[in-house]
């Protein structure tokens, strides 16, 4: 849960600690240190900064969202847990810089990560499915509008759903 900062700042600390440890002869308290400094490495690289970018993107300050996002430099590492929030997190921003064919990319990834329950899933999806509405492709949009009801648990998801399937009709 930090930021690259944070990790950097906690790498060195163990690593102070560890050579305090070294230099009084305290070789356990030292290895520990070392396994603590391999824990945030891994953490880095598994988890990243999405969960605190996921507090900035609810509470819309989605500036400080975005550059904790872009500290991920390597998105394929990240554990499929935290993917599916990268992506469906980058997918909303490039959809409020209009940049449809890349929130459709990250959308397309988002589905195939967990994201949550069923109902954060099906807001994926109807994304997906307003992203075709947009192109005017009517056989994606009713395939992802069909998912989506499936996933669908909440009565603003639902109505989204019949808002979408009134659009497809007009197609």
């Amino acid at each position: 849960m930090y930021n690259n900062k944070g990790r950097y700042a906690l790498m060195a600390i163990f690593l102070l600690a560890g050579l305090v440890c070294v230099f009084y002869d305290q070789y356990q308290l030292a290895a520990l240190s070392a396994l603590l400094i391999a824990f945030v490495i891994w953490s880095h690289f598994r988890h990243g900064s999405v969960l605190m970018a996921s507090k900035h993107f609810k509470n819309n300050d989605f500036g400080k969202a975005k550059a904790l996002l872009a500290e991920v430099t390597q998105p394929e590492r990240l554990a499929k847990s935290r993917r599916g929030y990268y992506e469906f997190m980058q997918g909303n921003m490039a959809l409020k810089e209009e940049n449809y064919d890349k929130a459709e990319y990250h959308f397309q990834l988002a589905s195939r990560f967990p994201v949550g329950g069923k109902n954060e899933k099906s807001y994926v999806l109807i994304h997906l499915a307003n992203l075709a509405l947009r192109k005017k492709d009517r056989e994606r949009a009713e395939a992802y509008t069909r998912k989506a009801k499936e996933l669908a648990e909440t009565q603003r998801s639902k109505d989204i759903i019949v808002k979408i399937e009134k659009e497809i009709s007009k197609l």
